[in-house]
C-alpha cells in the first residue's frame, strides 16, 4: 500500500509543470517542400492526422499548454497556422491551400527545448494528404553488450544488426513505407533509449529483433513476443529475468525531459488496452509468415508474453522477434548465413504488410492498398533475389509489369503482387 501511495504522489508530482508548447519557424526545404517546427519543454504524446475537407494537419500535443493563442498567415501552400488549448491537449493546426505528402512529427532535444517539427511537400495527383507508415526497427543489444554467444563466436548483436538492415532495405524502398532505425551500427544503446527514440521517431510500430541462446543447446526455433507483466512460458520467463535487474536501472535513468510510458500507462488506459492489442495483430501477422518459411524452425506456436521493457511505449503497437536460438546448432547455421537471415526479414516485412492490409492507417498509404506494392530498383539489386525478398517468383515479376528482365534500370519502380 505504502509503494502504491509513492508511486501515485510520484505521478501527481510529475503533471505539477505543464509542457509548454509555442511556435518556432517555417523554413523552405532544399526539394521545396517546408518544414513547420514548434517547441516544447519535453517530449510528449502527439497524436498526428490529416483532415481533408478542408485541406488540414493536425497535431493534439496531449497534456501540454499554450500561454496565448497563436495565428499566422502564410504562403502557398500553407494558408495558416494557428495554436490553441483544448482542455488538457494543445492543438496545432496546419490549414493547406491542396493535399500535401507530410512526415509525422520528429521530436529532438535541442539545447534545453524539444524541438518537434514535420515536413511537409507538394506531389502530383495527391487527391488528399498522404503520409508513409513509420517503421522503427530495433537491432537488439550492441556495443558493449554482445547478447547470447553461439558456436564459433556467432554474436547475437551482429546477427540482429544483419537482418534488421534487410529489414530496412525491403521497407525503405517499398512506396508507403519508412524505417527507421533504432541502431544502425554496433554502438551501446540502452532499454529505454530504443523505445523512446520509436516515439521521438513518430514510429507507427516497433520491431525489436533478437537470436538469444539458452543454457539447452537443444532449444531453438522462432517466436514472436509482446508485452505482459506475466510470463506466458519457462522459456519466455527466463528471458524476461535475464533482463530485470537491468530494467529496474534503466527505470530509474529516464531523463526528465523524456516521455514517462510507466506513468502513461495509468493515465492512458485504453490507449495502452488498444495497443496490446494491436501488437498482438502484428506479432500473429509477423508469427504467420515464420510459419510459412519452410527453414525456419517455430519453437511456440502462438504469440507468447513476457516482461520486455522494450515493447512498453503505450500507444505503438511493439513486437520483439526471437529468429531463433544460436545456442541452437541449427539456428545458428541459418543464422550465419545471408539467406536464412533473408527469410527472417522477409517474414517480419510479409507480416507488417498484411497487418496494415488489415488495419490502415487512417491518412497513410496503407488505406491505398490496391493488390500491389510499388519497390524501386536499386544499384545491386538483382530480380531473383527481389522475388526471394518479397516472397514471390521472377515470372510473377515479369507478367505484372509486362517487362523482360533485361529492361531493368536503378531507380524503376515495378509492381510486386503480395
Amino acid at each position: 500500500m505504502v509503494k502504491k501511495l509513492i508511486f501515485l504522489f510520484i505521478f501527481a508530482s510529475s503533471l505539477i509543470r505543464a509542457n509548454e508548447l509555442s511556435f518556432n519557424e517555417v523554413v523552405q526545404l532544399e526539394n521545396g517542400g517546408y518544414k513547420i517546427s514548434f517547441n516544447l519543454d519535453k517530449v510528449a504524446y502527439i497524436k498526428s492526422y490529416s483532415s481533408n475537407d478542408p485541406n488540414k494537419i493536425i497535431l493534439d500535443v496531449h497534456d501540454a499548454v499554450i500561454v496565448k493563442n497563436f495565428n499566422k498567415k502564410f504562403n502557398f501552400p500553407i494558408k495558416e497556422i494557428s495554436i490553441a488549448n483544448n482542455e488538457k491537449i494543445a492543438r496545432l493546426i496546419v490549414d493547406l491551400y491542396e493535399p500535401v505528402f507530410w512526415q509525422k512529427p520528429k521530436q529532438e532535444k535541442i539545447d534545453n527545448l524539444i524541438e518537434v517539427s514535420f515536413d511537409i511537400e507538394r506531389k502530383r495527383n495527391l487527391k488528399t494528404s498522404k503520409r508513409d507508415v513509420i517503421v522503427a526497427i530495433d537491432a537488439g543489444h550492441g556495443g558493449k553488450y554482445p547478447g547470447a554467444v553461439g558456436p564459433n563466436n556467432i554474436l547475437e548483436k551482429d546477427v540482429t544488426l544483419l537482418i534488421a538492415k534487410e529489414l530496412q532495405r525491403t521497407l525503405q524502398d517499398t512506396d508507403g513505407y519508412e524505417a527507421v532505425m533504432i541502431r544502425d551500427g554496433d554502438n551501446t544503446i540502452s532499454l529505454n533509449k530504443r523505445y523512446q527514440d520509436a516515439r521521438k521517431y513518430g514510429a507507427d510500430i516497433f520491431i525489436s529483433i533478437h537470436a538469444d541462446g539458452f543454457r539447452l543447446s537443444s532449444v531453438k526455433g522462432a517466436s514472436v513476443f509482446i508485452w505482459s507483466e506475466e510470463s506466458s512460458s519457462t522459456i519466455a520467463r527466463n528471458l524476461s529475468d535475464k533482463k530485470r535487474e537491468k530494467i529496474q536501472a534503466e527505470i530509474k535513468n529516464i531523463e526528465p525531459y523524456d516521455f514517462n510510458d510507466d506513468e502513461a500507462r495509468y493515465k492512458y488506459p485504453e490507449i495502452y488496452k488498444n495497443k496490446i492489442k494491436q501488437s498482438r495483430n502484428l506479432g500473429a501477422k509477423i508469427l504467420d509468415q515464420l510459419k510459412r518459411d519452410p527453414y525456419t524452425h517455430i519453437h511456440k506456436e502462438n504469440v507468447e508474453y513476457a516482461d520486455f521493457r522494450v515493447l512498453k511505449s503505450v500507444d505503438i503497437p511493439s513486437v520483439l522477434v526471437e529468429s531463433g536460438f544460436i545456442t541452437n546448432p541449427e539456428d545458428a547455421k541459418r543464422l550465419k548465413g545471408k539467406p536464412g537471415r533473408r527469410m527472417i526479414a522477409r517474414s517480419i516485412f510479409l507480416g507488417i504488410h498484411n497487418y496494415f492490409k488489415d488495419f490502415p492507417i487512417e491518412g497513410t498509404f496503407s488505406e491505398d492498398y490496391i493488390g500491389h506494392v510499388t519497390y524501386t530498383i536499386q544499384k545491386g539489386d538483382v530480380l531473383s533475389e527481389i522475388a526471394i525478398r518479397f516472397g514471390v517468383t521472377v515470372n510473377e515479376i515479369l507478367d505484372l509489369n509486362n517487362i523482360d528482365e533485361r529492361s531493368l534500370y536503378i531507380g524503376q519502380k515495378i509492381k510486386i503482387a503480395i
